[in-house]
């Protein structure tokens, strides 16, 4: 059987021609390996160069490697975190004409990290809980968009820190199974088998000292469990909103705060009886919110007031006829932020009159509004709009706030 490259792209073939697929993985020259940081893997896996990328080499018999790619690939289409594949090399052989195990091909995913190399120094349990919380919201994803994974741990997720957030990737797939939707049964067993594998996996790392003292594996084990549980009561709850939906959108959103968990994307079904909102959930650090508006809006604001506005934001975009999440010919989130600044955010600030501010900044103003708004609507239980929400602020909240200006000392 001749060698035959089944690739993704027309381009990659000819640029992974050039690896040497008559030798077994293990025996690659150093010329053609790139010296990254591996997970265990029960296959021989190897970071190689081609061309101007960096991919990962993993061998493995033909039937898997083929299903493993077809698996990524749906995926991929799916839009869930995953290493994306390129090529299936088949028929190899060595040079005497013995068959050699096909390759499966993926691209390097760049600042990703597998779990063991993050804990080469002892990792804080504030990280930890924020990356497993990470591993949480991809069984989520995952079992939401129908696959059952079949053997979730650490080994087989690479973890990716991209200005504060936090993102787990799905990297092995060969375990797992594709369905228009999963039982119960299918869901629970996919975590069991999480809840072990990653206990077991600390209580390695606890052995080798790299764990700190203060993590119980078990436990630890047991709590990605529950944080999947209220994560996925809270993403699967079916609600169908009114035409004045904001305020229950809204109070979504401050659901999955409580929970520990920010919103990355939202989308609005709008049909005949109803919209109906569907929320991607992400993982952050300290700080990312006030990096995150000041990229997008060039407001400089404190972390709070940040996430706060940062949740207004994303609720107005994604009420935005070319808000399109993913869609090359969609508008870029910046514009929308930039448009969001110039229509709402400075018109609401300007509304205040300067006499009654004070001394809160813009950004704070802007906060305190969005709050009366929230105080206003859950007693209305309808979302009463923001320009209501402002003229009773300014005619009931402000003057009782104002302090008497005190005569200057000579």
């Amino acid at each position: 059987m001749a060698l035959q490259i089944n690739a993704t792209n027309p381009e990659h073939p000819a640029l992974l021609l050039e690896l040497p697929w008559h030798l077994p993985l293990e025996e690659w020259p150093d010329k053609y390996l790139v010296p990254l940081p591996r997970g265990i893997s029960r296959h021989v896996v190897r970071y190689a160069r081609a061309g101007d990328e960096v991919v990962a080499v993993k061998e493995l018999a033909q039937r898997p490697a083929l299903r493993e790619y077809e698996l990524l690939r749906d995926l991929d289409r799916l839009g869930i975190p995953a290493v994306d594949p390129l090529a299936v090399v088949t028929g190899r052989t060595d040079p005497e004409g013995e068959p050699l195990e096909c390759v499966l091909i993926t691209r390097h995913l760049g600042g990703s990290m597998p779990y063991r190399s993050m804990f080469e120094t002892t990792m804080r349990p504030a990280t930890m809980h924020r990356l497993m919380d990470a591993l949480a919201v991809l069984l989520v994803r995952l079992h939401l968009a129908g696959f059952a994974w079949g053997d979730c741990s650490l080994s087989n997720t690479l973890f990716r820190r991209d200005a504060g957030a936090f993102a787990a990737y799905l990297v092995d797939a060969e375990t797992g199974d594709l369905h228009p939707e999963l039982t119960r049964g299918q869901r629970e067993y996919d975590l069991d088998l999480a809840r072990v594998n990653i206990s077991g996996e600390l209580l390695d790392l606890e052995a080798s000292g790299a764990l700190h003292p203060s993590v119980d594996p078990i436990d630890f084990g047991t709590e990605i469990c529950a944080r999947y549980q209220e994560l996925w009561k809270e993403l699967t709850r079916t609600s169908v909103y009114p035409a004045g939906k904001h305020h229950y959108i809204e109070r979504r959103i401050r659901r999955l705060n409580e929970l520990g968990f920010d919103v990355a994307e939202m989308q609005i079904e709008h049909a005949s009886n109803g919209d109906s909102v569907t929320f991607v959930p992400k993982v952050v650090d300290a700080g990312h919110h006030q990096r995150q508006l000041l990229r997008l809006t060039g407001l400089d604001t404190e972390e709070n007031q940040a996430r706060r506005l940062l949740n207004d934001l994303e609720s107005w975009m994604a009420t935005q006829e070319d808000y399109a999440p993913g869609d090359p010919l969609g508008a870029r989130p910046e514009v929308l932020a930039h448009r969001w600044v110039r229509e709402v955010f400075r018109p609401t600030v300007r509304s205040v009159p300067p006499e009654l501010r004070g001394q809160m900044d813009p950004a704070q103003i802007y906060h305190e509004l969005l709050e009366h708004r929230w105080y206003l609507s859950e007693r209305a239980q309808h979302d009463i709009g923001l320009e209501t929400a402002v003229v009773d602020y300014i005619r009931r909240v402000l003057p009782k706030r104002r302090e008497p200006l005190r005569p200057t000392e000579e």
